[in-house]
């Protein structure tokens, strides 16, 4: 190799070395200007159009959320729509209390759950939506049923409580342990075509559950979705509400300033109508949240706060034994000589229960409209023109709740002597006896 070559390959060589020393100071410079992303690139993506949202606090409230932990009491009609918007959000960490299995009666409004999953704990079919919704979010479940004993222990360590219980036991219950820990409860309850939403215990501060209801409604009075039914929408848009207030409590558009004590009312039929109350502030007077409250973490604990007694239960079994029939027992009456003959078989069910399914042989008189008879014969046999004093009647309804109460009726009050009513009622004769009977 000549002189000239061997410095023309020195002179590339050079060259190179300046070239690759330019790069190490370039690359360098680039690796003391690296951003530390609070959210992965997948995150950014996910999340991207809510970030943009100028309510939600870009980044910022995105984080918010990512660091917040909220436990769903209840992953049934309100807790089915709450939980995935929930986690769509990018909620960090969630937790569901469930004990409940899936049926397929919940599916019509239980959106969270599919027929596959009829059986499942609640809880775990939850978990197992979310996590495919999302798998940045933590989910904790607890298949247990909330009691005084246990609530604590779940409770502690989260932010947020969605109360989506059907039972004023458990929303007593919800709200007394929430207060003791400081925590704020979206609680919301649907029915029918209606719900209602609000927010409780806002930073320790807002009215708690007992503020607005000291003392809690007459067994007789609660309805639950099994007796009185509910549209699968009207309570999806209820649930979704409780996670929207949610999504506010987190970002903190609502503050200790601009936070008023309010009742959301919502109604699906016949016109769509969402009303908005103001509700007075906390009670001085409360024994939970109040100057002298008497409701604390060892009362609840050691079992001095009975709740079972301050809530109350029905008292369904007004009936004696002998006035009382098994489906069995039933069966072999129905199915003997001459029944619709000898007897008079009455159902008690509402009209529009009744026009599902019902035995052939029977006349449909609501035990509402029995009630409203005060016990008048004459208005009694306008509807059953043949009964008489003497009269053999056979009383069904859905559970064998309501026919006890039925039976009550015609003997107290109308002066029958001859009534019995079906143990488990309607449901349970499909379920022993017939199973090719609609059941709903």
């Amino acid at each position: 190799m000549s002189n000239n070559e061997l410095e023309g390959v020195a002179s590339e060589l050079e060259a190179l070395r300046l070239e690759n020393a330019r790069l190490r100071e370039q690359l360098a410079s680039r690796k003391d200007n690296k951003q530390d992303y609070p959210l992965s690139l997948e995150e950014y993506q996910r999340y991207g159009r809510q970030m943009i949202v100028e309510e939600t606090g870009g980044v910022v409230g995105q984080v918010k959320l990512k660091n917040t932990k909220v436990l769903v009491v209840g992953a049934g009609g309100l807790g089915s729509p709450a939980l995935p918007y929930l986690a769509g959000s990018g909620v960090g960490q969630i937790g569901i209390v469930d004990n409940d299995v899936v049926e397929t009666s919940n599916l019509h409004r239980q959106v969270l759950h599919d027929s596959s999953r009829v059986g499942m704990l609640k809880c775990e079919s939850a978990r197992q939506s979310i996590t495919k919704l999302n798998p940045h979010v933590s989910i904790v479940t607890y298949p247990v049923r909330l009691n005084s004993t246990n609530a604590f222990a779940i409770f502690e360590g989260y932010d947020y409580v969605l109360d989506c219980t059907d039972s004023p036991l458990t929303r007593y219950l919800v709200s007394d342990v929430a207060v003791n820990l400081g925590i704020t409860v979206i609680s919301a309850s649907g029915l029918g075509t209606e719900g209602q939403l609000t927010i409780l215990n806002f930073n320790g501060v807002g009215p708690c559950y007992r503020c607005f209801y000291p003392t809690p409604p007459p067994p007789n009075a609660v309805t639950s979705c099994q007796e009185g039914g509910v549209i699968g929408p009207c309570i999806g848009v209820v649930g979704t509400m409780m996670a929207v207030e949610t999504l506010k409590l987190i970002l903190g558009v609502y503050t200790n300033e601009n936070f008023k004590p309010f009742l959301v009312l919502y109604s699906g039929f016949p016109q769509q109508s969402l009303r908005t109350f103001k509700m007075r502030g906390r009670k001085e007077s409360c024994l939970c949240c109040g100057k002298n409250r008497t409701i604390t973490k060892e009362a609840i604990e050691m079992g001095e706060i009975n709740y079972e007694l301050f809530c109350g239960s029905r008292n369904y079994n007004v009936c004696e034994p002998d006035e009382r029939l098994s489906v069995d027992a039933f069966q072999n009456l129905y199915k003997g000589e001459d029944f619709s003959a000898k007897h008079i078989f009455l159902d008690v069910r509402p009209s529009h229960h009744y026009d599902i399914s019902h035995f052939p042989e029977t006349v449909n008189i609501p035990i509402k409209r029995l009630r409203d008879m005060n016990g008048d014969l004459k208005k009694l046999q306008e509807k059953l023109p043949t009964v008489g004093k003497d009269s053999s009647i056979v009383v069904l309804c859905r559970y064998g709740n309501d026919s006890q109460v039925a039976t009550r009726l015609l003997k107290d009050e109308f002066g029958f002597v001859n009534v019995r009513d079906v143990r488990g009622g309607y449901f349970k004769y499909i379920d022993d006896i017939d199973r090719t009977i609609p059941k709903y």
